[in-house]
């Protein structure tokens, strides 16, 4: 039986010092499968604050994240997610970004916003490549719903990462579970993690425009679509943040939309209680 090994507690044993990429042996880049070395590497220096409240190592295990995986990250944004995981999966897997129907995401943009978005594929990788030391020709992007064709049931993981609300608020979590459904095996997962709302919250707050859904709500419609909700979590939970504030989830670190208004109280409550949830594709 093959063991696997917990990233908790390769991230908790002592750190060792940042080993060069091999193959551009250049420093503070991260090295490939090591999990405590990424988490140190340098170009993580501006993101580690983070990782207090969205505790990387053990989502990843809860997810079954392994470096030998075919890994979909949707909506990647700027990166801080990807600084972790393509470091992880790259030698051994494949990491894809996997950006939003773009088109619909974006309706009514000016031409010159839709176009860069459009162009995600073709740029993404070399931005990953910056972050990372490594090659851009290993990098793969994809546009969803233009993927799902091409990719059919490639993916042995899609991770969703605080983004489930601007799919909610378009009225797009339908199309893209049924696009990522595609591209997963049969038998992949579907690991999210998401801004939580209270339950007793009102309709309009937990619509996506504050950022906070409901828990059960999104369970609901994963189960909707097929998918079999295989577990849930408390890693990135914070007890501390009421998920009720007038300026949504912004309100919080790291946005915090108001500056210096009330910072001391924001930041004394941290960034957003969250959801961690764990869906599957049956295997037939």
């Amino acid at each position: 039986m093959k063991t696997r090994v917990s990233l908790f507690a390769i991230a908790a044993a002592v750190v060792l010092p940042m080993a060069a990429h091999a193959e551009n042996h250049m420093e503070g880049k991260a090295a490939a499968s090591d999990f405590s070395t990424i988490l140190a590497a340098d170009i993580r220096d501006e993101d580690r604050a983070r990782d207090q409240y969205r505790h990387p190592a053990e989502t990843l295990e809860f997810f079954g994240i392994e470096p030998g995986m075919t890994v979909g990250e949707y909506s990647p944004g700027g990166g801080w997610y990807t600084r972790v995981i393509l470091p992880y999966v790259a030698d051994h897997g494949q990491y894809v970004a996997v950006n939003a129907d773009v088109e619909t995401y974006m309706a009514g943009s000016d031409e010159e916003r839709m176009a860069s978005a459009k162009a995600f594929p073709e740029t993404f990788p070399g931005r990953a490549s910056e972050w990372t030391g490594i090659p851009a020709e290993k990098i793969k992007a994809v546009e969803i719903d233009e993927a799902a064709e091409d990719m059919a049931e490639s993916l042995d993981a899609m991770l969703v990462f605080r983004s489930l609300h601007g799919m909610t608020s378009r009225e797009m979590v339908d199309s893209m579970l049924g696009d990522t459904w595609a591209l997963l095996k049969p038998g992949g997962i579907v690991g999210v993690v998401q801004h939580r709302a209270p339950e007793d919250a009102s309709y309009d707050y937990t619509q996506g425009g504050k950022g906070y859904l409901k828990q059960s709500e999104v369970i609901a419609i994963f189960e909707s679509e097929g998918y079999e909700l295989v577990d849930t979590s408390e890693i990135n939970a914070n007890a501390k943040d009421t998920a009720d504030h007038e300026g949504g989830v912004w309100t919080l670190p790291p946005t915090l939309r108001y500056g210096d208004d009330n910072r001391e109280e924001y930041e004394a409550i941290g960034e957003s209680d969250r959801m961690t949830l764990l869906f599957r594709k049956p295997a037939s």
